[in-house]
Order: structure tokens, then sequence, then C-alpha cells
């Protein structure tokens, strides 16, 4: 069957709507989605009110995570103490925003969802707050892959679309004790595994505005990106409206992240 994987839809419905047009003109049999339903965007209960409504099996993302649990402890996803202004004014309107309902909803969003040899996660299977990115080291990708349990590992969060294929290959892995005769030497081959970054919805961040997803075959295994554009000036323009940092609807005017120098480089997170 086809599957059709979406995530950081960051409450902006125009594109949400596209992306569902799009879906629906490919025959896709199921949608999956990789999380980040709010954020940023205009239209954070539409968008979650949808995905609801479609009963589309979806993961938790950061954001879905921070509206409930409150902000992520962690600072090292801002580049500076103004972009982390800008961060935080748009999780209280998002906060201020969202329905008891849709809040509940998205506290009860799982962390992975399996279906058959396929993983879906929001950052990676450790963390929502993980970046999987196209450099990463390959050892460190293919650990990723085998900790899921699954031969294609699909994940979101970057905003940035790819496909990483990690060839068959050999691991050692050497365990060594207290006494010599006991150390130990396993090796073993993987078969090919791939990670499969299915980009942004509501904030692409690849180049230009448009929406991006992934269609999957499970017979073929074949993988298409897909990118499909909207109105986005629409959104562009709600967001203005509605209050929330006009640099956000730059950004997703451009298709870029937008990040200042750290005025502070002790408050960049090196990890």
């Amino acid at each position: 069957m086809k599957i059709a994987v979406l995530s950081c839809l960051h409450g902006n419905m125009k594109a949400l709507e596209a992306v569902l047009k799009d879906i629906d003109h490919y025959s896709c049999d199921q949608i999956y989605c990789l999380g980040d339903l709010v954020g940023y965007g205009p239209y954070p209960n539409e968008v979650v009110e949808t995905i609801r409504n479609l009963n589309i099996p979806t993961v938790q993302g950061c954001w879905d995570e921070d509206i409930v649990e409150g902000l992520n402890a962690c600072e090292c996803s801002y580049p500076s103490l103004l972009a982390e202004k800008r961060g935080k004014l748009a999780h209280e309107w998002t906060k201020q925003q969202i329905t008891l309902e849709n809040r509940q909803y998205l506290a009860q969003l799982p962390h992975t969802l399996k279906l058959e040899n396929c993983c879906f996660v929001h950052g990676s299977p450790q963390s929502n707050h993980e970046y999987l990115l196209p450099e990463i080291d390959a050892f460190a990708a293919l650990e990723r892959v085998l900790s899921s349990d699954a031969d294609i590992l699909f994940c979101g969060h970057t905003h940035i679309p790819y496909i990483r294929t990690l060839e068959s290959g050999q691991l050692q892995v050497k365990v060594s004790q207290s006494t010599p005769e006991n150390e130990q030497v396993l090796q073993f081959t993987t078969p090919l595994k791939r990670i499969i970054n299915v980009g942004s919805v509501g904030e692409p961040r690849h180049g230009r505005p448009n929406a991006t997803y992934a269609i999957y075959d499970t017979q073929t295994e074949q993988v298409t990106l897909r990118e499909v554009p909207y109105d986005y000036q629409e959104t562009c323009r709600a967001i203005v409206e509605v209050g929330l940092p006009p640099i956000f609807a730059w950004r997703l005017a451009q298709g870029l992240e937008f990040a200042e120098k750290a005025d502070d480089p002790t408050h960049v997170c090196e990890r």
C-alpha cells in the first residue's frame, strides 16, 4: 500500500489542506503524522482538529510536548536570546489559543509508532528534540535506526526533507572485562537501512515556501518526496494579524529559518 507521511504542520492550515489534496490525488491508503501540529502558525486548533477528525495516526512532536508539559529545559534549539524570546512568545500565544480538548489530545500522543518494518518518530527514537540532520555520522545514523528495531526510520523536526540510505555493513562490538580471557568481540552485518526525513508541511526550511511530505510504497519500497505549492501569503498575513512575530511570516515566505548570530556565545548549546 501507499503511505503518506507528513510532519511539522505548525498551525498552518492552508498548507495542510494543500497536502491533503495532493495525498488524495495520489490515492494513498494511509497517512501518518510525525507531530508538531502547533507552534509558529496562526491556526493551531484547526490543524489539530483536522488530524483528529481524520483519525490520522500521529506521534507527539516537541512543540506538542512543550504545550502540554511546559517549555523544554534545554535551550539549545535557540541560536540567540532574541530567537528564544520570539519562541517563548509563540509558545505563550499557542498555549492561550489551544482548547482543552485539543490539549488533551496532544498530551496522549505516543512518542513512536510502528508499521511492519517502519518506525515513525518526530526527532529521533531517543528524543523529540534530537535533530537527525542529513550529514549525521553514518555510525550514529545506523544506531538510531537499529534502536528503533526497524529497517526504515521516518522522522521530521529538521524541516528539511532527505533520504539517507545506509548500505549493509559490518559492525564490531568489543566487550572487555577484568580478565583477558573474558573479553568478547561480536561481529554482525546489518541489512540496508534508511532514514527518511519528510520535511515540513507548515514551515519548510529547504529554501522554498512549498509544503513537503513523503509517499512510501510498501510493495516496491519506493520513496517519493513531494513538494506542494499553496497560497503561503495568506498564512503570512494571518501570522501578522493574530499578533505572532512578523519574522515568522518572513521565514515562511523564504522557506528558511532566520537566525541571528548569538549575542551571547555561552547561550548556544554545543552538544
